[in-house]
């Protein structure tokens, strides 16, 4: 059903799991055996003025909740701060990068907003790209995607065989091989 060999892996998540953690964790042991990992992984909750994330190749913490606002329901998500984070991954990836990592794939996302373009940008320059994807947007995300991706579960040791695979595959491109459908239509 899809491609194991494929850059581009959806970490999904049930709502009881932390995807956070999992994508903090494993960027932070990356970065410390030098592998440069860049991005950005969700702290805080989305329906309080906790909402931030933390910039992975840098450590900086960004606020991305609305201003306090006592009127407002559900995510406070404030869209230009999202956009300036996107900018500033976007800049940090203009510097060279072994892996991506975005924080979830939601609504905006869906809709051609947030920070989608972060992972065409990554996967056009060769650079494997991770994210969050709750399990009742994995249909959304086959569909954004076309199909193009790899279904892990949200754990730290699927993460860890996709990404050995991955970066062994890059590193060692074999041209006798066949190549996978996700190198076919890069």
């Amino acid at each position: 059903m899809f491609d194991a060999q494929c850059d581009l892996a959806a970490l999904v998540y049930e709502p009881h799991q932390d995807p956070d953690a999992v994508l903090r964790n494993f960027a932070a042991d990356l970065n410390a055996r030098g592998v440069r990992v860049v991005g950005l992984v969700q702290a805080g909750q989305c329906a309080d003025s906790s909402l931030s994330a933390v910039l992975l190749h840098s450590g900086e913490k960004l606020l991305l909740a609305q201003d306090f606002d006592p009127a407002a329901q559900g995510c406070r998500l404030d869209l230009a701060r999202l956009q300036n984070a996107g900018e500033r991954v976007a800049d940090a990836l203009s510097r060279g990068a072994d892996l991506v990592i975005i924080n979830r794939f939601g609504k905006r996302e869906r809709d051609g907003k947030g920070l989608g373009y972060l992972i065409e940008r990554a996967l056009s320059a060769d650079i494997p790209v991770v994210i969050a994807v709750a399990s009742d947007r994995f249909s959304d995300w086959i569909t954004f995607v076309g199909g193009m991706s790899v279904r892990l579960g949200c754990e730290r040791d699927a993460l860890e065989a996709w990404w050995n695979n991955i970066s062994t595959s890059n590193a060692q491109l074999d041209l006798t091989s066949h190549p996978t459908v996700c190198e076919i239509l890069k």
